[in-house]
Parts: C-alpha cells; sequence; structure tokens
C-alpha cells in the first residue's frame, strides 16, 4: 500500500499518476465507488469520503484500513487532511473528521511509503 495525503487541491492525483505511471482510469473515487471496486482498483481518490460514506451509513470506520489493506495490499490510497482548520460546529462532520484522521493513521501503519503532497510537491514521510 501507498498513501498519499495533504491539504484539498494541492495535487495529490496528479503527482500519484507521474510518479507512480498511474492513468485516470486507474483510479476509484471514495464519494461514489462500490465496497467491492475498492478492492479491486489500483488507486482511490478521496478516501475520507469513502470514511464519511461509511459513517452515514452507520457503519464502522475503525477496521477500514485494514481491511483495505487485507484485500488490496496494492493499492495507492489518496485522502486529504481533513484536521488543520476551524473545528466544525456540527457533531457528524467533527465525528468524520476524527474517523477520517484515524483511518489516515492507520493507513499509514500498514503503507510501505507515504508522502505528503503540498502545491504539487511531495514529501516523502515513510519509505
Amino acid at each position: 500500500m501507498i498513501l498519499i495525503t495533504g491539504g484539498a487541491f494541492q495535487g495529490k492525483r496528479t503527482y500519484a499518476m507521474e510518479h507512480f505511471q498511474l492513468t485516470a482510469d486507474d483510479f476509484v473515487n471514495g464519494a461514489d465507488c462500490a465496497e467491492a471496486d475498492l478492492f479491486q482498483a489500483k488507486a482511490v481518490t478521496d478516501f475520507q469520503e469513502y470514511v464519511r460514506r461509511v459513517l452515514k451509513e452507520g457503519g464502522d470506520a475503525s477496521t477500514l484500513a485494514e481491511t483495505l489493506y487485507t484485500e488490496n495490499p496494492d493499492i495507492l490510497v489518496i485522502t486529504n487532511e481533513l484536521g488543520s482548520g476551524v473545528i466544525p460546529a456540527d457533531p457528524f462532520d467533527r465525528q468524520w473528521r476524527e474517523a477520517s484522521g484515524r483511518a489516515a493513521c492507520d493507513l499509514a501503519k500498514y503503507a510501505v511509503e507515504v508522502y505528503r503532497v503540498v502545491c504539487g510537491i511531495g514529501t516523502v514521510i515513510k519509505e
């Protein structure tokens, strides 16, 4: 597993495509992909949106990273950092922010490589 994280609109997907020889067809979007698609994809964008969907449906997000790693250990995961900013007033948004952050920590634990992308520039966090 490879994890790429960073703020919204910082060039994470473009970085992944350039550095890991991926095409647009290699990606599924966490906002609308089926669980089965996630387990077959080469890469997923907006993993934090997948976490949101799981929570909205009443699911448990605490095992998402482990399940993804078990089912698709070679996937490249792109997720936004949500913890740097104003704390949301809405209780669900706070829950989502925390669950997404915890999932990102778990993904980083399983990942063989972790990158943080800012302004399109990737920094290696783990290799």
